[in-house]
C-alpha cells in the first residue's frame, strides 16, 4: 500500500443551527483528494457468528469498520461520513449508537445519517455502518 499524506476533513456544525455533536454526529465534513466509500459493515466476528444482542452488534460492527479504516492506513478521525442502518429503530439504540461514536470518534464525530428500516440483508442483522474516508 502507498503512504498517504494523512488530512483530516474539515468539521462543520453552524452555529446557528442546534449543536449535534451531543448527539454522536456532526453536520458537515469537507473533505479533499483521495476518499474511499466503504462498505456496510455488520456484527459479524471473525468466526462468522453474530449476536442477537444489538448493542453487541453495533460493537462488532464499529470494529469491523474500524478495521477496515485500518487496513487502508487511515485513522478514525478521517472519516467524514457515516451512515447507520437500524432494524426497528427506537430511542433506546440511539443512546447505544451516540456511546459507541463517542467513544471512537470523540469531541468532533463526522457528519452522519441515520436510516431506520423494516430488515438488512440477513434476518438477524439489526445493525448496518458504513462510512466515507478522507484518505489525503
Amino acid at each position: 500500500m502507498t503512504t498517504l499524506t494523512r488530512t483530516r476533513p474539515e468539521i462543520v456544525n453552524p452555529a446557528h443551527l442546534p449543536d449535534t455533536r451531543q448527539n454522536g454526529y456532526s453536520t458537515a465534513a469537507i473533505t479533499s483528494g483521495r476518499v474511499a466509500h466503504l462498505s456496510g459493515q455488520v456484527g459479524f466476528d471473525r468466526t462468522g457468528g453474530l449476536s442477537p444482542d444489538f448493542a453487541t452488534q453495533v460493537a462488532q460492527a464499529y470494529e469491523n469498520l474500524l478495521a477496515v479504516i485500518d487496513a487502508l492506513g487511515a485513522r478514525p478521525e478521517q472519516v467524514a461520513k457515516l451512515t447507520l442502518f437500524v432494524v426497528d429503530h427506537d430511542m433506546a439504540k440511539l443512546g447505544v449508537l451516540s456511546e459507541v461514536t463517542a467513544r471512537h470518534f470523540g469531541a468532533e464525530p463526522p457528519a452522519q445519517t441515520l436510516v431506520g428500516v423494516a430488515a438488512l440483508a440477513l434476518e438477524p442483522i439489526l445493525f448496518e455502518v458504513e462510512a466515507v474516508v478522507q484518505l489525503d
